[in-house]
């Protein structure tokens, strides 16, 4: 890691077209990582977190290692069947439509773009979550 946040480049290069790919939306740097965002509203976001320089976001995540951590929006029913899931599923404390993950090498990213795209949803103007085709 060369500095708190920075983010492996291959995982931006996955994240891009799915979050490009929606209306509208748009890539920045955040305070800390990279979010994406719809109008002025973060959907996504992506960081590196190291359990000693950022106890906060490794606490919530269990970590004990350095790791990519993924941050976005859930339906609250959606939220429950996937933190039953487990690892890489966990609840950051900011709000009752908050879920993190864990990126790492066995990442799902079907799976990603599905729950990516449902963020999106959830925040975007209804004239621009009625362009995107959601998962079933």
């Amino acid at each position: 890691m060369t500095a708190p946040g920075d983010v492996d480049p291959e995982v931006l290069d996955r994240l891009r077209p799915i979050c490009r790919g929606l209306p509208e939306s748009y890539e920045e740097p955040a305070w800390v990582g990279t979010r994406w965002r719809i109008r002025k509203r973060t959907f996504a976001h992506v960081l590196t977190v190291d359990p000693v320089r950022q106890a906060v976001h490794a606490r919530a995540a269990a970590l004990d290692r350095p790791a990519c951590l993924l941050i976005f929006r859930s339906p609250p029913d959606e939220i429950a069947g996937l933190l039953g899931c487990g690892h890489p599923f966990y609840k950051p404390d900011w709000g009752p439509t908050v879920l993190g993950m864990v990126v790492d090498g066995d990442t799902d990213w079907d799976e990603v773009g599905e729950l990516l795209t449902e963020s999106y949803c959830m925040l975007a103007p209804k004239r621009l979550a009625a362009l995107v085709d959601r998962p079933a």
